[in-house]
C-alpha cells in the first residue's frame, strides 16, 4: 500500500525567499523548521518560478520552496471543467501553487513550467480580497485548486486559517480537496457546515500507478470517515475517472472499500467526472511526458477540452452513477458535463 506519511518532513533543501516577506511571521516559522536548508534571497518569485527551460519532472523529484507575497489577485472565477455543485457564485483561491504529490495526469504540469512550490505567505490579503467579494454576494470557493492544502498543513497552517475565516463569514462556503491521509487536522479545528472536506477517490491500481506520493485508498477513506465522525461535511470525488484496461473491475472493487469504511448515508454529496484537460495543458504534458499512457491517450478535443470519446465517457460514468445510486440519494450525485 502506498503512503504519504514521510511527506510531513519533506526536505526542501533550497528555499527561495522574496525580500518583501523575509520578516513575516510565517516566513520565519518555515525557515526555523527547515534550518538546514539553503536560503536564497530573491526579488520576485517569478524570477525563479517562471524561468524558461525548467524541467517539471526533475524538480518534482527534489522540490524547492519559494516564499513570496502575492501582489495581484488571488481569487478567480471557477473553471468550466470544474464542478460548481449548484452554487451561483463559484470561485477558486490560489494561496499555494503546485503540490507535493505527483499525479501523472495533474493539470498543474500543463499550467506551470516549474515543479517547485510557491507559498504566498500573505494570506490575510486574500482574506481582505474575499471580504470585498462577499460584500457583493455569497461565495462558493475552492481553496485547494492549485495544491493540496491538507498535505501542506504542517508547513503553512492554511487549512485551519481558512476554516476559522469561513466560520466567521456566513455567506462563504469553501471546499478543501485532498488526497492526503492525515486526520489530526480534525482534532484541531471546529466543525462548520460550510467547510467541506472533499476526498478524491480512485482505485488502488490508479493510485499506485498514476498518483505518486498520495495516500492509499484505505488511508483516504479512513481519514474521510474520521472527519465525518468529528462532525465535518465530507464529499467524495470520483474525479477524475481514469480509463485503464480493466477499469470496470477496478472501479467496482473500489466501491467495496468505500462501503467498508464510509457510512455513505452521512456524506454531504459525491461527484463524478471523467478525466478532462484544456487543450493547451495537454499539449505541454504530451511534450514533457512522452511515456505517460494518460497523457498520450487519443482523447477527443471537444470545445477546447480534451476528453474521452463521448461513448467511453458515458459508459464509465454511467457505471459509477448506477453503483452510487444504490449508496446515496440521487440528488446527492453531481456529474460533470463540460460539453454543456
Amino acid at each position: 500500500m502506498q503512503s504519504g506519511k514521510s511527506l510531513f518532513n519533506y526536505p526542501f533543501s533550497h528555499i527561495y525567499v522574496e525580500d518583501s516577506v523575509r520578516d513575516m511571521e510565517l516566513t520565519r516559522s518555515i525557515l526555523a523548521r527547515f534550518s538546514k536548508s539553503v536560503v536564497i534571497p530573491i526579488n520576485h518569485y517569478k524570477d525563479v518560478f517562471n524561468r524558461s527551460r525548467q524541467s517539471f519532472g526533475l524538480q518534482k523529484s527534489s522540490q524547492a520552496l519559494i516564499l513570496a507575497k502575492n501582489t495581484g489577485e488571488s481569487i478567480f472565477p471557477g473553471a468550466p471543467v470544474c464542478q460548481d455543485f449548484g452554487y451561483d457564485h463559484f470561485y477558486y483561491a490560489s494561496s499555494i501553487r503546485n503540490c507535493i504529490f505527483d499525479c501523472e495526469y495533474c493539470f498543474l504540469k500543463g499550467m506551470y513550467g516549474s515543479g517547485n512550490i510557491v507559498v504566498f505567505v500573505n494570506l490575510e490579503d486574500t482574506f481582505a480580497e474575499l471580504e470585498a467579494l462577499l460584500a457583493k454576494h455569497p461565495v462558493y470557493l475552492c481553496v485547494s485548486y492549485d495544491t493540496d492544502l491538507i498535505a501542506l498543513e504542517s508547513l503553512t497552517g492554511f487549512t485551519a486559517r481558512w476554516a476559522e475565516f469561513t466560520k466567521n463569514h456566513e455567506d462563504l462556503t469553501i471546499e478543501i480537496r485532498t488526497k492526503s491521509f492525515r486526520k489530526d487536522i480534525y482534532d484541531r479545528i471546529e466543525p462548520c457546515d460550510r467547510v467541506i472536506f472533499a476526498y478524491t477517490i480512485s482505485p488502488d491500481e490508479i493510485i499506485e500507478k498514476h498518483e505518486k506520493r498520495t495516500a492509499a485508498l484505505t488511508e483516504r477513506l479512513e481519514a474521510a470517515a474520521y472527519a465525518m465522525k468529528k462532525g465535518f461535511p465530507v464529499r467524495l470525488c470520483f474525479d477524475p475517472v481514469i480509463y485503464c484496461e480493466n477499469w470496470k473491475d477496478s472501479y467496482l472493487s473500489m466501491f467495496d472499500q468505500v462501503q467498508k469504511h464510509i457510512d455513505t448515508h452521512q456524506l454531504k454529496d459525491v461527484s463524478i467526472g471523467s478525466f478532462r484537460i484544456p487543450a493547451d495543458y495537454i499539449k505541454k504534458l504530451r511534450k514533457d511526458f512522452p511515456d505517460s499512457p494518460i497523457c498520450q491517450f487519443p482523447y477527443e478535443n471537444r470545445n477546447g477540452v480534451f476528453q474521452y470519446s463521448a461513448a467511453l465517457q458515458a459508459e464509465m460514468e454511467d457505471t459509477l452513477v448506477t453503483k452510487l445510486q444504490s449508496l446515496v440519494p440521487k440528488e446527492k450525485i453531481y456529474r460533470i458535463d463540460v460539453d454543456e
